[in-house]
């Protein structure tokens, strides 16, 4: 079972090595076409914060592996709930970092609502 939780732990190794090369992969080729480094440092940062969740998800699954494995005692299973927590915070602060607005909020930023506003402005006022 050890096995197990170390080929996740190689797996989002892997995912993020593969993340950052195509991060940098489309930054380039953005900046290449647009010539405009702050839309190309957006997209690294948009492409590889992606992957950096996504690594941090497998690896909370293979600590949760490694936990079952060995002999679940309390000291095992407090150092799991101390390390999903950590992993948890990262991913949710990366995710607001990512979208510039915490989860709850989105549906104010979201397309439709957006557009419901834009909508609303171009109305030609009454009269």
């Amino acid at each position: 079972m050890l096995v197990v939780a170390q080929v996740f732990e190689v797996i989002a190794a892997g995912v993020l090595f593969a993340g950052l090369l195509w991060s940098l992969w489309i930054s380039l080729r953005d900046y290449r076409r647009r010539r405009d480094g702050g839309l190309a440092y957006r997209v690294m940062r948009q492409s590889f914060g992606g992957a950096i969740l996504l690594g941090l998800e497998i690896l909370v699954a293979g600590d949760l592996i490694r936990t079952v494995a060995v002999a679940p005692t309390l000291d095992n299973v407090l150092v799991l709930g101390i390390i999903v927590l950590i992993r948890t915070f990262l991913s949710f602060s990366l995710e607001i970092e990512m979208d510039g607005v915490p989860p709850w909020r989105k549906g104010l930023v979201s397309g439709a609502s957006v557009m419901a506003r834009a909508a609303a402005s171009a109305k030609p006022a009454p009269g």
